[in-house]
């Protein structure tokens, strides 16, 4: 017998007792705490779909600030961010305070911190509010009524329209596409209080873009879809066909729609070239999109749209960064 297991088996043989550890060890935070806290914030406030907000608005106040004669280096560019960032944030806490049931059935999905259980249903939407309330009180204090009504009507459609309908109709995408295009014309509210057809151009890039992007998601995570009950369009037609159709008209439009600023005046040809070979890129990595519909594996498949979903989300932030650099004031 060795003498481990001598030590096991007798009694007169016991393990030393761990040192008694001071009353302020026993109530420190575990390792990473801090760190998932933050993790848990930026998911529950979904700061990414935020920072494209942002980007958005960004370019619409600089655009709208063009016309009116105004730096848009002013504080004003900042407060405006400030206030549509929160605004922004408390409807993405709001929608996954609703999808909480959902996102747990979801693989991608089901370690967000409500779905989780990390952060409580009252915390959510506390949060959602607190902030949506925040976000509305700053733009009013330092834009105008215009800019707050247009963001309490975009957090209004995304949670209260948008996302519930998700597990109604696939027209949930149509329709949430229209609270996804509002960036660009919170900016250009804010710096100049009115509606113009410059800032429509601007919402209907945006309004267009997101399909094919949405389309490669949706096609990318349809079974996870399927499994919560989401009714998007590979779901509901999973052959694939009218996933492609959809992606295919609105790429080919995007190539016009993004021209509209040219036509109006906003910037020059230079503007209009580059916009042009852009959509082309756009266009044709959705044409390889379509190859879903005889993909030999699903690895494929899968690699089809993801390569779109990347190169879409590339595709805005250029366009809109070109546009700022060739605007004419």
């Amino acid at each position: 017998m060795t003498p481990a297991s001598q030590a096991a088996r007798s009694p007169e043989i016991a393990a030393p007792l761990p040192a008694p550890q001071p009353d302020h060890a026993l109530h420190a935070p575990r390792p990473g705490a801090t760190a998932l806290l933050i993790q848990d914030l930026r998911e529950l406030f979904k700061v990414k779909v935020v920072g494209l907000v942002l980007v958005t608005g960004w370019g619409g106040y600089y655009l709208g600030s063009m016309q009116s004669g105004i730096s848009s280096l002013q504080r004003g560019l900042i407060d405006t961010l400030m206030g549509i960032g929160l605004v922004s944030a408390g409807a993405g806490a709001l929608n996954q305070a609703l999808e909480r049931t959902t996102d747990a059935l979801m693989t991608r999905t089901a370690d967000r911190p409500l779905a989780s259980g990390r952060v409580s249903l009252r915390t959510g939407i506390l949060a959602g509010l607190g902030a949506i309330g925040l976000g509305a009180f700053w733009l009013l204090t330092h834009t105008n009524l215009l800019t707050v009504a247009l963001a309490l009507i975009t957090a209004f459609l995304y949670v209260a329209i948008y996302t519930p309908l998700k597990r109604v109709t696939s027209l949930a995408t149509f329709i949430g596409a229209f609270p996804g295009a509002m960036g660009p014309l919170l900016g250009w509210a804010a710096a100049r209080p009115r509606i113009e057809w410059p800032a429509v151009a601007l919402f209907a890039i945006l309004f267009v873009w997101q399909f094919p992007h949405f389309m490669s998601i949706a096609w990318l995570y349809r079974d996870d879809y399927r499994k919560a009950g989401i009714r998007m369009l590979p779901v509901v037609q999973p052959d694939g066909w009218s996933t492609v159709v959809e992606a295919l008209f609105y790429a080919v439009l995007m190539i016009p729609v993004s021209l509209i600023p040219w036509k109006l005046g906003m910037a020059g040809p230079t503007y209009a070239i580059i916009a042009t070979l852009l959509g082309l890129v756009y266009l044709a990595y959705t044409i390889r999109f379509a190859g879903i519909l005889r993909a030999r594996s699903e690895m494929e498949s899968r690699m089809l749209a993801r390569d779109l979903l990347k190169v879409s989300v590339l595709y805005l932030p250029l366009l809109f960064t070109t546009l700022m650099i060739c605007a004419r004031g």
